[in-house]
């Protein structure tokens, strides 16, 4: 029987195709979806009968992981509940994406033991599970929408090419898809990054779209400093952090990323590319570093969802973050550990800036203890 196919350029209703393809996922179906590396075939984790038929479908011998797709990073909590400092801070910044995490699956509390067991087993052949969160509004809302979570894999017959097209994966699987959701190519046509992270080490299983490099600087520690133009305070102090750290580390600080370690900054109202201020080049050349370089940035999506850790320079700038980006609270500080604001000396004298210096470098040095230096990626 052929599938029901569904272009998804021609819907004019998003929220029904949500509606029905969770339905036929909640009703033991197959189903293909778009994501954004390759089509995937789909089974709900929780019908045993369709993941049997995937794994029939794929002619996949026994004993290959699936893939289990979840709807957001704090789900993989509920499947490995020992996550790593290096897992959750790949999880927090690659999903939804382009990232396959392969995680320990042994933990009495895995949400994994309440599967069917020939799911278990086909998820969880090796004590090691796959997670996902693909990036494709289409399958996150469908994931929304059902009980579970999907077991997942690429579109195709067992050795041959991934599908970039649903009629690729038609072609192929045709005859055992109940439902194809065609958003024509793929946005990478490329497969995920498939990494197993055990503690700090990170063993890239397949490399994907992200590469060592890349994958390293996701998994560093990342301190954000904020204030309102990054031009004055959060430069200073961002320098002066990575000095501190350097010595710490002992070497200089533009090894600091090496060492899996970012210390950034950004204005809650800033342009972008513009210098430090004069004042701030002066002041803290005294200390013998160079600010010259520094091109100011507004703080982003991006670099709030990236960060570990978030210090601001005023109560205010802190709840501005905090409204914005609720999720961020629990990592978002006032830099002075005195609860004080760190008041901006825009417009002042060089003493004024000096005063402004010492008052962060002697609140910075309070912040080294809570660093965690120890969790630093390493790729085997």
């Amino acid at each position: 029987m052929a599938p029901v196919v569904i272009d998804l350029r021609k819907s004019d209703d998003p929220h029904d195709v949500v509606r029905r393809a969770a339905a036929a996922m909640d009703a033991g179906q197959l189903v293909l979806f778009p994501t954004e590396t390759i089509y995937g075939l789909a089974a709900a984790a929780w019908q045993a009968d369709a993941v049997k038929r995937l794994i029939q479908s794929k002619g996949r011998a026994t004993g290959h992981p699936l893939t289990l797709a979840i709807k957001d990073p704090l789900e993989a909590m509920e499947y490995a509940p020992d996550l790593s400092t290096i897992a959750n801070r790949l999880a927090r910044r690659c999903w939804p994406g382009p990232l396959t995490l392969v995680l320990p699956a042994d933990h009495p509390n895995s949400q994994l033991h309440q599967f069917p067991e020939s799911v278990r087993r086909a998820v969880v052949p090796n004590q090691t599970v796959g997670l996902r969160v693909p990036s494709h509004p289409m399958i996150l809302a469908t994931l929304q929408a059902s009980e579970g979570p999907f077991v997942l894999t690429s579109a195709n017959l067992t050795g041959q090419p991934a599908a970039c097209t649903a009629e690729q994966a038609v072609e192929d699987l045709g005859d055992h898809l109940d439902m194809v959701l065609d958003d024509g190519p793929t946005r990478f046509s490329q497969a995920s990054s498939v990494v197993e992270v055990e503690g700090n080490q990170l063993k890239i299983l397949r490399e994907g779209l992200l590469d060592p490099d890349t994958l390293k600087r996701l998994s560093s520690l990342v301190v954000l400093i904020v204030c309102t133009g990054n031009t004055c305070r959060s430069p200073m102090a961002e320098v002066l952090l990575q000095q501190k750290v350097s010595q710490l580390q002992g070497c200089e600080p533009r090894e600091l990323e090496e060492q899996g370690i970012i210390i950034a900054s950004a204005g809650l109202a800033a342009g972008a590319g513009f210098p430090a201020s004069s004042e701030a080049v002066e002041t803290v050349s005294h200390q013998g570093i160079n600010l010259t370089g520094h091109e100011s940035q507004p703080i982003t999506d991006r670099l709030v969802k990236v960060a570990d850790l978030v210090l601001t320079m005023t109560r205010s700038h802190r709840q501005a973050i905090v409204a914005r980006w609720p999720e961020a609270a629990d990592r978002t500080h006032l830099l002075a550990r005195d609860n004080t604001d760190i008041s901006d000396p825009i417009g002042g004298s060089s003493e004024v800036y000096q005063q402004c210096a010492t008052q962060l470098d002697e609140q910075l040095s309070q912040w080294i203890p809570d660093l965690d230096f120890s969790n630093r990626p390493e790729i085997i």
